[in-house]
């Protein structure tokens, strides 16, 4: 069904297409409902360990903090409703539920990408001007930067969706992915597409290419830094508080770079493109607490002084009662 005017076509639904005629498929859709729970539970407890422990309340943690923020809520906004959309098949979604779903999606993953960037803000701070740190990277520097982040994605990532509302779609409402993801949305318009096209790009640059350039800058500057000054145990030292950072980075930016270069470049099976894509967009989130976590001692101790605190507690109201 398709609503008319003088000027555009605009569906009253959307049709998910999906993976197409693979057997067992919903055994994936099982597999990402557990990625789901997992995620949720490894978010909730790096962002329960930051909140709990005062000692986690300094300008890094704050950052680690809206890193498994933005990665819950990116879970949320996506996971849920491709559940109830593939396993259930509800495959049709509404205009306005479509653009919405895909502001949210994409909005939090760009958060995660600049999140990144300020992590490696802070890394390059610590190692390149270790005397200035407490100084240049404050609770209040780092509220503001990250507030300035999530307005300026949330300007950018609301062009990108509500230049969609100028689209005419009177072909195919078949979007083929398993979200409305906004390449595969726009391209079914069949008016001018050039001013969507241009802002997509824009948004890819804002997204993948600035944050990248930006992290590789620091880890020139980095590395630089620690050839001049520090011996070799220093330089292991210093490298070792980035190598977390560095994993997140890898595991984030390489499938979505490997994707659109490919989608770019040469044509990808539907079913391989769907498949890499969305375990881009919820294998990280999953994965990120658990690397930063695991690796981190602060955060193992921290953990450990709140379970200790937890567990007098109940001793002690056991013993008065």
């Amino acid at each position: 069904t398709v609503t008319f005017n003088s000027t555009f076509v605009r569906p009253l639904h959307f049709y998910l297409g999906g993976f197409y005629n693979i057997p067992h498929v919903k055994y994936y859709y099982v597999f990402l409902c557990f990625v789901y729970i997992m995620t949720v539970l490894s978010n909730g407890f790096l962002l329960s360990v930051i909140y709990l422990v005062k000692s986690l309340h300094t300008p890094r943690y704050i950052i680690v903090f809206n890193l498994a923020l933005t990665d819950l809520c990116g879970s949320t906004a996506l996971i849920p409703k491709l559940l109830d959309t593939f396993l259930f098949n509800r495959r049709y979604i509404v205009y306005e539920a479509c653009l919405t779903y895909m502001f949210f999606v994409l909005f939090f993953g760009s958060m995660q990408s600049w999140t990144l960037v300020i992590m490696a803000y802070d890394r390059f701070v610590a190692i390149c001007f270790p005397l200035r740190y407490n100084i240049i990277v404050t609770r209040k520097s780092i509220v503001t930067i990250l507030l300035c982040s999530w307005t300026s994605l949330v300007l950018v990532i609301g062009a990108l969706v509500g230049l969609l509302e100028r689209l005419s779609f009177c072909a195919s409402v078949v979007i083929q992915s398993f979200f409305c993801d906004h390449g595969p949305t726009y391209s079914l318009a069949c008016n001018n597409k050039y001013i969507n096209y241009i802002v997509a790009n824009f948004t890819f640059a804002v997204v993948i290419c600035i944050p990248l350039v930006l992290i590789g800058a620091t880890y020139i500057c980095i590395s630089v830094a620690l050839s001049r000054t520090a011996s070799r145990e220093e330089r292991l030292k210093a490298m070792r508080t980035c190598t977390s950072h560095l994993m997140l980075v890898a595991l984030f930016f390489i499938p979505y770079l490997g994707t659109n270069i490919t989608v770019k470049t040469n044509s990808i099976d539907p079913n391989m493109r769907i498949l890499n894509s969305s375990l881009s967009h919820t294998v990280p989130s999953l994965l990120n607490p658990i690397i930063y976590a695991l690796k981190t001692e602060e955060v193992i101790s921290a953990f450990k002084r709140v379970y200790k605190r937890r567990k007098i507690n109940r001793l002690v109201s056991q013993l008065q009662t």
